[in-house]
């Protein structure tokens, strides 16, 4: 070490446009690190289970869900903890994206319209648009399909959609 400090600055924000105004403006400044949300930086800082499976004594059970959270087979989502795992491992999904898929997987293989999705998960009543639900179901999806035989976000076409998973 050289006894020099060096500024570290962490930005958390799920507006797109804030993040890139941050890495604008800190640019030249050092180390920036930027985050969508809280389960992002989580899972940045501290990668990985804490204890290796090969670590834990006897046959590999599945942890149990934090209360308050909704389990569907492998997927967790931990609303008090903002945070999903899937098999464990953590999901870096933004707080839209935990709520969204905690509604599915609260009643998998239901279709939830799109009107109740849109109440339940942004607290408003549906005006007809749901470019902005789309938009989110979509980066949702992106970020599913990233895990291994993960859950799917299934559309029922003019209706809503649906959790296909095995929830066991």
């Amino acid at each position: 070490m050289t006894g020099v400090d060096i500024p570290f600055v962490v930005c958390v924000s799920a507006d797109v446009s804030v993040r890139e105004r941050v890495v604008r403006q800190l640019d030249d400044l050092g180390p920036v690190v930027i985050c969508a949300d809280l389960a992002e930086l989580r899972a940045m800082l501290f990668p990985g289970p804490a204890l290796p499976a090969a670590a834990l004594p006897g046959p590999a059970l599945p942890a149990a869900a934090p209360p308050g959270s909704v389990r569907c087979g492998d997927l967790v989502v931990d609303p008090a903890g903002h945070l999903v795992t899937w098999r464990g491992e953590p999901l870096a999904l933004t707080r839209l994206e935990r709520e969204l898929l905690a509604r599915l997987a609260g009643d998998p293989g239901a279709v939830w319209s799109y009107e109740r999705i849109f109440g339940s998960v942004w607290g408003g009543a549906w005006l007809g648009d749901a470019a902005i639900l789309h938009s989110a179901v979509k980066r949702l999806r992106r970020k599913l399909r990233a895990v291994s035989g993960g859950p799917q976000v299934q559309t029922v076409r003019g209706v809503g959609y649906r959790l296909a998973t095995p929830c066991g």
